[in-house]
């Protein structure tokens, strides 16, 4: 009898944890049309991703200041498109519990079955101060002195929340906005524009000037691209977000033009 009777409360465990993760879902579910004309609010929550001593000091040392560069990136290339956007940053409380890892296996029912589990994630760490956010990230720290490649970021739109992978040292401070930005983005509903399997740029809606002639070396990264394309089979990293841009198409997926 008593493996029925662990089994029936592993289903009613389920049935409960299922339940939570739709009333979750439910109220996180948002109109996908970003009213650009209000104040976009942008929550960080850092954490100690791996639980290194220089990563804790890493992040008690993080300052508002080196994430101002994003405000004024997104207010500048919303201009271009006559958008006026305002962004606030906030700098929010350090977290302990680490979000759920994305899936290495990309089954509907597992990227599913995670995003459940994120949003039900977001919705345990929520506080007064993250009340008023229209997007929270939660920012991953590694020592890259520990760990030299980091596992792919994410966000979702419904819900407007992102687990983003950063390293932990101010050399790195640069391309880190640039990974911030990208992922702040994909939970406004922009899309990735490179190749999945190779990480090239896709041309042309993932080069910053398709146009260009001769189209190679580019000088800039579209910012949904990541990288800036130098060869139909090359690309290098931008140094940081004044060497990025952002094309009409993610414009528009975002809500700056029509």
């Amino acid at each position: 009898m008593k493996p029925r009777t662990n089994s029936f409360w592993k289903i009613i465990r389920v049935s409960i944890l299922l339940l939570i993760l739709l009333i979750v879902l439910i109220n996180n579910w948002r109109d996908q049309n970003q009213n650009w004309n209000q104040p976009i609010v942008v929550m960080l929550h850092p954490i100690n991703a791996d639980g290194q001593p220089s990563t804790d000091q890493y992040i008690q040392h993080l300052r508002l200041s080196q994430f101002i560069e994003i405000k004024t990136y997104l207010e500048q290339q919303s201009a271009n498109y006559r958008q006026p956007i305002f962004v606030m940053m906030k700098l929010g409380r350090t977290l302990n519990a680490k979000p759920p890892r994305v899936p290495e296996e990309s089954s509907i029912l597992k990227v599913m079955w995670w995003s459940l589990k994120f949003r039900f994630y977001a919705w345990q760490q929520r506080k007064s101060e993250d009340q008023h956010a229209s997007v929270t990230l939660y920012l991953n720290y590694y020592d890259p002195q520990y760990i030299n490649q980091l596992k792919h970021s994410t966000a979702l739109e419904k819900g407007r929340i992102g687990s983003v992978n950063l390293f932990a040292s101010k050399k790195q401070d640069p391309q880190n906005n640039i990974v911030l930005t990208h992922e702040l983005l994909h939970a406004f509903g922009a899309t990735d524009k490179y190749n999945l399997q190779t990480g090239q740029p896709i041309y042309p809606i993932g080069y910053a000037k398709p146009e260009q002639q001769p189209r190679y070396p580019q000088k800039q990264a579209e910012l949904m691209a990541g990288k800036i394309p130098v060869s139909d089979d090359q690309n290098k990293m931008p140094e940081s977000l004044k060497n990025t841009r952002i094309n009409r198409l993610t414009a528009q997926e975002v809500g700056w033009l029509n």
